[in-house]
């Protein structure tokens, strides 16, 4: 054995045995010298480097290694391990490197890059700078001068396998002696695993006054950072989107689409709507002899439809934030419902006095304003109830609530409006002297 097998040997020795120790050496080379070293390790080998390597630094070392390496190191490891070292660089470069692995590895790590839309990981950025607790203040400052990122507010703190342990403010750092450890500045930071909705994160922000938010996997280990200007704009779009949703326009739909785009988006739920405002019209239809006796009770029939319709679109938005942050689960659905009924009857009893007595001078008739009163009371009920419960039902079998819940719940209310009030006016017309 020669003198260079030795020398290989030990490095390889050492590397395996003290990967955090070397770590802290390899962060400090530039790209070049670092290929140097792994072209003298086995491919297991180096893929303990890369992962013990700072992700800024892997960025640089996979984007400049040659298309034989890469392939001999990423050929031997998991498709998990890969997807993570994979993911610190460019989407150029990225795509490029993932074109040298044979078809199923390549489409393995395609798969675990791909995180749903409704995902943390979807938002997230992977080039990030981190280091480790043993450096100090100085290193750090080097470090930043060469990212030369400006905006940065907090660097983060991992161990030498990326797993997240704390942050450091950069004015502590900038007041700190330079031989300082970050250890002694490490601060817990906020996390959001990479599979949880998208709504976390937003839940997060808003909870702590925080400018980035790491992502991690189930181990802990640190994937990126969601930036907030990334998570305003995703959350303006969401809601833009939900709106659109809600309305019966389609969610790719924008002001200049095409005439013709919008029809095809929108036309469907119009139909629909047709279809239940005629199941609507057909209660009326039921009572035809009732109005034909009392006219003036076809005035009214707005009024009812147009509270419970309000008071249920009311409970439909609270319930609907609270779906989209997470802020209750649809196991709870009862106790979000009891709520909205007791709203619903509080608030029925107020308005139901005010229409009561204006229904009383309109029509000259003690009859109807109780009639009236007692219908508004009892269709609040009902649409706060239907507003909680729709969105949810509709998640639990898989529907999107913010497209299909506007138009159930409209159809509930109207029905149900126009029930209580026709049919009390029916049942107690003769009683009450109203006919």
């Amino acid at each position: 054995m020669d003198i260079t097998d030795i020398k290989k040997k030990i490095v390889n020795q050492y590397l395996e045995r003290f990967p955090g120790e070397a770590a802290m050496t390899f962060n400090l080379l530039e790209a070049e010298e670092l290929l140097d070293y792994l072209e003298n390790l086995t491919p297991e080998v180096s893929t303990q480097v890369l992962k013990t390597l700072s992700p800024d630094v892997v960025a640089k070392v996979l984007e400049q290694m040659a298309e034989s390496m890469f392939r001999d190191i990423f050929e031997s490891v998991d498709s998990y391990t890969a997807a993570k070292l994979i993911s610190r660089m460019s989407p150029p470069h990225l795509e490029q490197k993932l074109d040298i692995l044979n078809p199923k590895k390549s489409k393995a790590v395609r798969e675990l890059l791909s995180y749903p839309p409704n995902a943390a990981g979807y938002l997230m950025d992977t080039r990030i700078v981190t280091f480790y607790p043993e450096n100090t203040v100085d290193e750090v400052l080097n470090k930043l001068r060469q990212t030369k990122d400006r905006k940065l507010v907090y660097i983060y703190v991992t161990d030498p396998y990326d797993k997240l342990l704390g942050k450091v403010y950069i004015q502590n750092i900038a007041i700190s002696e330079p031989d300082t450890p970050l250890k002694e500045l490490m601060v817990p930071c906020e996390r959001v695993q990479v599979m949880s909705p998208a709504e976390e994160a937003v839940k997060l922000f808003e909870k702590g006054k925080i400018i980035n938010l790491p992502v991690v996997d189930l181990d802990e280990n640190l994937l990126g950072i969601i930036r907030s200007d990334t998570l305003i704009a995703a959350t303006q779009k969401d809601a833009s989107e939900d709106v659109l949703a809600m309305f019966g326009a389609g969610r790719e739909e924008r002001a200049l689409s095409s005439p013709w785009f919008a029809v095809r988006k929108r036309l469907p739920w119009l139909e629909i709507n047709l279809a239940t405002a005629f199941l609507a019209a057909s209660i009326v239809g039921i009572f035809e002899d009732t109005i034909a006796q009392v006219t003036v009770l076809a005035v009214f029939l707005p009024v009812v439809a147009g509270q419970s319709g309000n008071t249920g679109s009311q409970a439909l938005a609270v319930t609907m934030r609270g779906l989209a942050l997470r802020e209750f689960q649809t196991a709870q659905w009862w106790k979000v419902a009891r709520k909205e009924v007791l709203v619903g009857f509080v608030n029925g009893i107020a308005v139901a006095i005010t229409t009561a007595i204006i229904a009383y001078f309109w029509a000259s008739s003690f009859g109807i304003a109780l009639v009236i009163g007692t219908s508004m009371i009892l269709s609040m009920v009902i649409a706060g109830f239907s507003g909680a419960v729709v969105p949810i039902v509709l998640q639990a079998f898989g529907q999107d609530p913010a497209q299909s819940s506007s138009i159930v719940l409209t159809t509930v209310t109207d029905i149900m409006g126009f029930l209580s009030f026709l049919g009390l006016a029916t049942v107690l017309g003769s009683a009450l002297g109203i006919f």
